[in-house]
C-alpha cells in the first residue's frame, strides 16, 4: 500500500514536457525563446547568430511598413499557441525572413527536439529545432 501511495503522488502531477525555453532554429541563425504570454504559449527572438553585412538589424520585410523599423531581437515570432495534450496548436508563426505568417503548431518529437510546422492553405512545412541548454 505505501509503494502504490508513493507512486500516485509522484505521477499526479506529471504533464508532458514543455516547448517553454531557448530553442536553436534548424538553420542555426538564431535563438527563440518561448514562454507563456497570457493563457497562450508565444516565442520571441532571444539572440541572433547570423552575423555579415546582409544581416538586417529590423524587421525590413514584414509586410506593415510601419513596422519595417522593429528590432529582430525581441521580435515576436510565434504566438496564440493553446496546449491540446501533446501538442500546442492554434498558433501562428512569423518568418522575418519572408515577412509572412502561417498557421502553426509546436511539439516535441522523441529526442527532444521542437517541431515546429507551418502551414499556408493544405501545404505545410516542419522544421526541427534543438532546445538551448
Amino acid at each position: 500500500m505505501g509503494l502504490f501511495a508513493a507512486f500516485l503522488l509522484l505521477t499526479a502531477g506529471v504533464q508532458p514536457a514543455s516547448v517553454e525555453g531557448q530553442w536553436l532554429t534548424e538553420d542555426r541563425k538564431g535563438v527563440v525563446q518561448i514562454a507563456p504570454c497570457g493563457g497562450q504559449m508565444c516565442g520571441r527572438i532571444a539572440r541572433v547568430l547570423d552575423r555579415g553585412p546582409g544581416v538586417p538589424a529590423t524587421d525590413i520585410n514584414n509586410p506593415e511598413p510601419k513596422l519595417r523599423g522593429q528590432p529582430i531581437l525581441g521580435l515576436l515570432t510565434l504566438w496564440g499557441f493553446r496546449r491540446v495534450g501533446a501538442m500546442w496548436k492554434d498558433g501562428r508563426a512569423y518568418d522575418p525572413k519572408s515577412g509572412r505568417s502561417y498557421r502553426a503548431t509546436l511539439g516535441l518529437n522523441p529526442d527532444g527536439t521542437l517541431k515546429l510546422t507551418g502551414c499556408v492553405l493544405f501545404i505545410c512545412q516542419s522544421q526541427r529545432w534543438t532546445r538551448v541548454r
